[in-house]
């Protein structure tokens, strides 16, 4: 993607859209350099994102500048795709002056500033010689104590006390991060491993000042405000996923299918032995759990299972190349994670492996601490979680939007409903599919997430558009999807800072809405011929999702 200055005089509409399609993404790039090597666009290896007041203006006044050259280009004139494309670009550059003027995420949030420092792009993926990535994971390193300088230049005198709290576990973890990053290096050559020894003694002491300000200065003038608002949150639903339908018929669509998996757990439940209840059912479900040095291994053995679950059901493609390895979670990312997919991504030509992380149990915890852990993660739910990763979840998903040769535009558009949209959806698949041989335990796992990921959507809408406080969304979470008080209370503290995580069950109902409109009509039953189309168009915003799979150009938004 080498940039361009515009097309000639009387340019054809479509050689104009290509110029600003270099100069578009090569902008984005430079206020988001993390997200194109998380693409595999290792160019952008060793750079962090802009942060200076006097930088990120100048950023946005170039964005306008591209907004504003976009929209001459006249769709009318442009093919079908490319005018998909057209609707993206603008989203995609709408959606970062989003955050830098309206939610104002650099002013009032530090969790932005502390994960542009993670290293695991560079330590998990051999995507280059390792004096490469250890080069890229020392200029990252170099360039932290500046970047958290210009973070406190810049933020808010008071800021939201959810994101202070979060910031903090974040933080923490940041230091035996950076210790990671040193004996990886280490283990090939003394000399790499002083390299990076020497890079993260000033970027550890600036992340603890970082966090001793937070705690310090910020933590006692701390807010509890942290909404968007419901103006601010009807923008966030068109600029992330091209939706102009108002949130308040989101969230009754919310309200509906919670009130139909609550419905259908209790016809599972009805059915479980001994005791024919819900909570029996969950707590017989929490006891099949592996033990501490298990988990991981048995993760191993669902992701094989899951993987032949869709060779033989004919649920997708599965590209012969398909491998996903399974790791502990980093260190750094245990605060916010239970588990997670780093696939490869569609500019990567490293190859296809995936890594599947799984949180274990830490040793330091207490022995009831662990209990819970394991818990959590018990077998039925770690099946599903290993359905929701890997097989058909997100790494199958990054590995057919590699296969497919889609425009740059389609290539970099990352819509979180449409990608963890699926992946939910997956969930549901495979229960509706035999996943589990009907044992009740395993469609309860399924319908808690699903529960789950209902209250999200209703936290978030609750949260930043109708008052809500984090003692209220947590008590939802508890009523309404069975969860325990810690979890619930883990969960509305992510809803205040990530307004988002209604994307999964937004995107879930799109994908089914789409299934039941086109499964019959457009692909004569076929369920493998649906997802593969589904999976061949990207991960565009799902607002686009019915102009895409009815083949129109549709620039025009849709209803989710």
């Amino acid at each position: 993607m080498n940039p361009s200055r515009g097309g000639a005089p009387g340019a054809p509409a479509h050689d104009a859209l290509a110029s600003l399609e270099s100069e578009i993404t090569d902008h984005v790039f430079e206020l988001q350099p993390t997200y194109a090597v998380m693409l595999g666009l290792h160019r952008y290896d060793g750079r962090v994102p802009l942060a200076g007041r006097e930088a990120t203006d100048g950023w946005a006044a170039t964005a306008d500048r591209l907004l504003a050259r976009l929209r001459e280009v006249p769709e009318e004139r442009l093919p079908g795709p490319r005018a998909i494309d057209r609707v993206l670009l603008e989203l995609l550059l709408q959606s970062q002056l989003f955050d830098l003027r309206e939610s104002r995420e650099y002013d009032r949030n530090p969790m932005g500033y502390l994960g542009a420092v993670s290293l695991t792009s560079y330590m998990v993926r051999d995507y280059a010689p390792l004096p490469h990535r250890v080069d890229a994971m020392v200029r990252v390193l170099e360039a932290t104590p500046r970047l958290l300088r210009e973070a406190r230049s810049r933020l808010d005198r008071i800021l939201p006390e959810p994101f202070l709290r979060l910031s903090q576990a974040i933080g923490t973890g940041l230091p035996a991060h950076f210790a990671e990053a040193e004996g990886l290096a280490g283990r090939s050559s003394a000399a790499l491993g002083e390299r990076v020894r020497e890079a993260r003694g000033p970027a550890e002491s600036s992340v603890h000042e970082f966090l001793r300000a937070l705690k310090e200065e910020y933590g006692p003038r701390a807010s509890p405000e942290f909404a968007l608002g419901a103006e601010r949150y009807q923008r966030l639903l068109w600029v992330r996923e091209g939706i102009r339908t108002p949130f308040s018929e989101i969230e009754a669509a919310g309200w509906k299918d919670l009130r139909r998996n609550q419905a259908r757990l209790a016809e599972v439940a009805a059915r479980a032995r001994p005791e024919p209840t819900v909570p029996a059912l969950l707590e017989s479900m929490y006891r099949d759990h592996p033990s501490a040095d298990r988990l991981v291994p048995e993760a191993r053995e669902f992701v094989e299972e899951s993987r032949r679950f869709v060779l033989d059901r004919s649920l997708a493609t599965v590209p012969p190349t398909a491998d996903c390895r399974v790791d502990e979670t980093p260190v750094y990312g245990r605060a916010l994670s239970t588990a997670s997919m780093n696939p490869p991504g569609p500019f990567d030509d490293s190859g296809e492996e995936g890594v599947y992380f799984v949180t274990p149990v830490d040793p330091a915890w207490t022995p009831e601490r662990r209990e819970e852990w394991l818990r959590s993660l018990n077998r039925p739910m770690l099946r599903n979680i290993t359905i929701h990763e890997v097989y058909p979840g997100h790494y199958l998903q990054f590995l057919h939007f590699r296969m497919h040769p889609n425009s740059t535009t389609r290539r970099i558009s990352l819509s979180a409903s449409f990608t963890e949209g699926w992946a939910h959806y997956c969930e549901q698949l495979a229960i509706e599919q035999g996943l589990g041989g009907g044992e009740p335990t395993a469609e309860a796992a399924q319908l808690h997430d699903a529960l789950l990921r209902d209250c999200r959507l209703l936290s978030s809408v609750g949260l930043h558009t109708g008052g809500m406080s984090l003692a209220g969304s947590a008590q939802l979470f508890q009523k309404e999807a069975y969860l325990e008080p810690l979890p619930s209370e883990r969960e509305a503290i992510r809803g205040a800072f990530n307004p988002e995580y209604f994307c999964y069950t937004l995107g879930k109902l799109a994908i089914l809405e789409a299934r039941a409109k086109h499964l019959g009509t457009t692909f004569g039953g076929s369920v493998k011929g649906f997802h593969d189309r589904l999976l061949s168009l990207g991960c565009p915003p799902v607002g686009l999702l019915d102009t895409l799979l009815s083949g129109g150009s549709g620039g025009g938004p849709a209803a989710a």
